[in-house]
Order: C-alpha cells, then sequence, then structure tokens
C-alpha cells in the first residue's frame, strides 16, 4: 500500500482509491448508506488535509453481484441512481460493475474452469447467501456462482484501477475474492467498530444508536479476520 501511496506522491496526483458498493433489499438508499458515505468522506478529507492532491475515489456498484442474488432490473436501477446522487456530493465516482465487465469483453461462461471456493471461503459465502440471496437454485449454489464471478471480476479490476488501493469492509479471510494485484485496505464502515456492510443494516441504522444483535464490528485491519463475512 505505501509503494502505491509513494507512486502517487512521486507524480503530485491524487491517491485513487476503489470500493465495491452492494446493493440488500432495499431499493433505495437509507440511513446507514448515508452515515457510510460521510464515514468514508471524512477519511478523504483528513487525507486532503496534509496531502494537496487529495484523493480519486471510486465507487463500484456491483450491480452484477445484485442480479445474481436474484434482485430486480427496476430495484438495481433506482437503487444505482440514489448512490450516484449521493455519492457525488462527497465527490466520488461512481460506476457500474457490469459496464466495466463489458468493455473488458468479460464474461461470467469466460472462465477458463469453473473453480470451486475453498472449504472456508465457502463457509462464510454460504452464510450470506442463505440471508441474502433470493436468486435461482440453493444458497449454496448462490455462492458458488458468486466466487466465480468475483475470480473473473477481480481480473478486470486489475486492469481497470491498475494503480489503485482497493476498500472493503470484508474481512482478511475473504482476501481472495479481491484484486491480487492491489493493496488492501480493510475498514470500518460507519464508524469505528462497525464493519458491517451498510447496505445489509437496517434502514433507520446509523451507527450512533446500539449494534444490531448480532452484527458487532471488529478491529479494521489486515488480520480482520472476524466479520459476519456478507458479500456484496
Amino acid at each position: 500500500m505505501l509503494e502505491f501511496i509513494a507512486q502517487a506522491y512521486a507524480r503530485g496526483a491524487p491517491i485513487p482509491f476503489v470500493q465495491y458498493w452492494g446493493k440488500g433489499l432495499r431499493p433505495t438508499l437509507a440511513a446507514p448508506e448515508f452515515a457510510c458515505l460521510d464515514f468514508l468522506s471524512s477519511m478523504i478529507s483528513r487525507i486532503g488535509a496534509i496531502y494537496e492532491p487529495g484523493t480519486d475515489f471510486t465507487l463500484v456498484f456491483t450491480d452484477t453481484h445484485a442480479a445474481l442474488n436474484g434482485h430486480s432490473q427496476a430495484s438495481i436501477h433506482s437503487y444505482f441512481q440514489d448512490l450516484v446522487s449521493a455519492a457525488r456530493r462527497h465527490g466520488f465516482n461512481v460506476c457500474l460493475l457490469s459496464s466495466l465487465m463489458n468493455a473488458a469483453g468479460s464474461r461470467p461462461h469466460q472462465l477458463s474452469e469453473q473453480q470451486v471456493p475453498p472449504a472456508e471461503v465457502l463457509a462464510e459465502l454460504r452464510n450470506s447467501a442463505a440471508k441474502w440471496f433470493k436468486g435461482e437454485g440453493s444458497p449454496e449454489e448462490g455462492a458458488i456462482r458468486y466466487f466465480q464471478a468475483n475470480m473473473l471480476e477481480r481480473k478486470v479490476m486489475e486492469r481497470a484501477f491498475p494503480r489503485s488501493i482497493f476498500i472493503t469492509f470484508n474481512g482478511s479471510r475473504l482476501r481472495s475474492l479481491f484484486p491480487d494485484a492491489l493493496p488492501i485496505f480493510y475498514m470500518f464502515s460507519l464508524r469505528h467498530g462497525i464493519s458491517d456492510k451498510p447496505w445489509f443494516l437496517p434502514p433507520n441504522y446509523t451507527g450512533r444508536n446500539p449494534e444490531p444483535k448480532g452484527q458487532s464490528g471488529e478491529f479494521a485491519g489486515p488480520a480482520a479476520d472476524s466479520r459476519d463475512g456478507s458479500a456484496s
């Protein structure tokens, strides 16, 4: 990560960050998402206060994951439009993961082999799918398809953002889902101590009230392995 920051400094360029942004069951943003954007913005502001070029921050909306999870196109579209409006107020860039995939000419069926996730990764993804997967097949089938899609998507992300630091609210046990060639910054989502993805939190939750039962946050760092594992 320090190497990527040093490269930006040497160019006198903004430090580039990129992050996946997912979707839960609701068709528009709610309080947790707005609180998360505020939290991300506060981090960006602190960097800008000590480094004049600032940052270049991009949210990649994982519409491909939402479609896999069985969400309607109307719901995906309305959520994305809401995200674009809210994110741009903070100066963030926003794009669709499907657009990056299409630009790269990539499709899930192009995987050279249909990879099966390691047992520990499958267990994490299966637990998440049991809560959030509404697509065709069983939660385990959904988890496997999600893993396979990520194996292709992470390569596309590497090519699209070759100098960026990849931010995630996941723990490092899911490191295999993220771009190999990019440094990973594991961070909290709403405030210190909360790393749950905002799109999965109750709509009125802002991080200031008590944490939802069973969704306590863990330390956000390279060894943050105790999170709920909910995939986007």
